[in-house]
């Protein structure tokens, strides 16, 4: 489907009375903005059709002859213009004309002329825009999105969080409105640019819940818009950085909870870390190593509603020293009959 053409003045984001002046200072304005060498990535590509119809934009309506006709076909000027140049040539001059029309239009009464046949397919393309302007509203244009980052913690995942988010915001500069210069010297007060940064701080709230990645939307504080257009988005990418206790699957968490040899064969009451606050679990006995225990409801809110659950995988560990009592121990335990766990191993090695 093909796209309807914007309209020159709101692409400068100026009112369709504004002097030539007002249309140079505006293109400068925005030139600074959208030009593609201060952006990056997909953003450079969208900046470079951004800047093609400021130009377009401003190389019309600084000439005051394209900017009349402008004014008067809309878009389509360009096209009017050679339509209109046929018109003036389309006079009478009898059956074998350049356009091929009998030569007395006025005998078929109303006082026409041959140009009138032509006039009549000249304004079923071009309507009444050819007899009275473009006939289209001016308005604002709407300011510029802006996207920025905000990290969370886990813990901050879990119940949602209001974040103060800091932003600096594009201005006409005040002092030279934007023209970049004061009395033909470089204004002191933009460096020349035309524009200054207003710095602000503006509190968000995060729902809980939320992925690595996610974009949310705060309507209404992006840029502000010009000539009365409304202001942009805010965009906020969330960045969820990896938490050195808890790893995130989904809405699920998984820790790895160290115990000690006798805990997993006799079975212990030990202490687990959740988002929360620690909590005492039971490890049954007879427990694997890589085993893992589950603790329902004590993971991260999920979309369906509720939350998921955390995971906690055993993880053998050995004491770092052992007393000699312990050594004792283990010397009594190693004297008792046990199968020998790499039997298998070595049988399937020996089968080769």
């Amino acid at each position: 489907m093909a796209t309807t053409p914007r309209d020159y003045y709101q692409i400068l984001g100026v009112p369709r009375t504004a002097s030539t002046d007002d249309i140079k200072k505006a293109f400068r304005r925005l030139a600074r903005q959208y030009h593609p060498d201060l952006h990056a990535g997909a953003k450079k590509a969208e900046m470079e059709k951004k800047f093609k119809e400021l130009n377009e934009a401003q190389e019309v309506l600084t000439d005051p002859d394209k900017r009349k006709k402008y004014d008067q076909y809309g878009t389509d000027w360009d096209q009017a213009q050679a339509f209109e140049k046929a018109r003036q040539q389309a006079r009478p001059q009898g059956f074998g004309g350049p356009w091929g029309f009998e030569g007395d239009y006025g005998s078929q009464g109303g006082g026409g002329s041959a140009s009138e046949p032509f006039s009549d397919f000249f304004e079923s393309i071009f309507g009444n825009r050819g007899r009275g302007g473009a006939g289209r509203g001016s308005s604002g244009m709407p300011g510029e999105d802006i996207e920025t980052e905000v990290q969370l913690g886990l813990r901050e995942v879990l119940t949602g969080v209001t974040k103060r988010v800091n932003l600096r915001e594009p201005r006409t500069c005040s002092t030279c409105q934007g023209s970049g210069t004061v009395r033909g010297r470089s204004c002191m007060t933009c460096q020349g640019t035309g524009m200054t940064s207003e710095y602000k701080t503006i509190e968000v709230r995060i729902p809980a819940g939320v992925q690595d990645g996610t974009r949310v939307r705060v309507a209404g504080k992006g840029q502000q818009g010009t000539y009365g257009g409304k202001r942009g988005d805010l965009y906020l990418h969330v960045v969820i950085p990896p938490d050195p206790v808890f790893r995130r699957q989904g809405s699920d968490l998984h820790v790895t909870l160290p115990v000690y040899p006798w805990e997993v064969v006799l079975g212990a009451e030990v202490t687990a870390p959740t988002l929360t606050e620690p909590v005492k679990v039971k490890v049954p006995p007879g427990s694997k190593a890589d085993g893992k225990l589950r603790l329902k409801g004590k993971g991260l809110p999920s979309a369906t509603g509720g939350h998921g659950d955390l995971f906690l995988t055993l993880q053998i560990v050995m004491p770092t020293s052992i007393s000699e009592d312990e050594r004792v121990l283990y010397e009594r335990l190693s004297r008792q009959r046990h199968p020998d766990p790499r039997m298998e191993l070595l049988y399937h090695t020996q089968r080769r």
